[in-house]
């Protein structure tokens, strides 16, 4: 009998383990198609897709080719508002839907809408707590953190941020773009950590992937830079 009953509660916390490791499917179809629609707006605008890729995009977002020819950051604004909304109603039920909950690449999807957001301050700590539990690529939580510290006006860890900005170039008088990667905190050792993070290329390679040159500013440069 003992034995039988032992045998049970084997056969009781195998299920229940089965049943932790089952995807909720229905909601990895809702992060799928919000994170369809946040990356699809972004390929949009692109300077490098295609016109016949996006007629594609245009139909599957569900808005008029002219429309998003004119007002395609006007419509990628509403969109990332109504995908904000969303996932906060996710996290609000769930906490940070994970690879465990939702699989890859769903798992991502609340680190995009937060990204684009307003909200990183609120949702940060949740996402930082995701990556260290590894329901998240730890990179996306230093891409979030480098963002914030960015938009605090404080010196980022990975260097994975760019700002562009309108400056007077001293020479000509003239207004002109200046991009620059926002200065980094011990920019000697950024590459280790980026390696470290999992990040896949160093912050030159990123940089340039984003159409700058890197130079390793500090903060007072930057805003001399700026004030000129």
């Amino acid at each position: 009998m003992k034995r039988s009953l032992f045998f049970m509660g084997l056969v009781i916390v195998n299920l229940n383990c089965f049943a932790q490791k089952q995807i909720n499917i229905e909601l990895k179809q809702k992060l799928d198609t919000i994170l369809r629609t946040d990356q699809g707006i972004r390929e949009f605008v692109s300077s490098t897709t295609t016109v016949g890729r996006k007629d594609t995009l245009a139909k599957f977002l569900n808005y008029p080719r002219q429309l998003l020819d004119t007002n395609a950051w006007v419509v990628m604004r509403t969109i990332d508002s109504l995908n904000l909304i969303k996932v906060e109603e996710i996290i609000s039920k769930y906490g940070y839907p994970g690879k465990t909950l939702v699989g890859e690449p769903a798992n991502m999807t609340v680190f995009f809408v937060v990204q684009h957001s307003g909200k990183i301050p609120v949702y940060y700590p949740i996402i930082a707590q995701a990556a260290k539990d590894k329901e998240l690529p730890f990179r996306y939580a230093g891409m979030m953190l480098d963002r914030k510290l960015a938009d605090e006006k404080k010196e980022q860890v990975y260097g994975t941020q760019v700002y562009r900005s309108s400056i007077k170039n001293p020479k000509t008088g003239k207004k002109e773009l200046f991009a620059y990667v926002v200065p980094i905190k011990d920019p000697k050792n950024v590459n280790t950590r980026r390696k470290e993070a999992g990040f896949d290329s160093t912050v030159e390679e990123n940089a340039l992937r984003l159409g700058v040159v890197y130079k390793a500013y500090t903060l007072k440069e930057i805003e001399e830079i700026l004030n000129r």
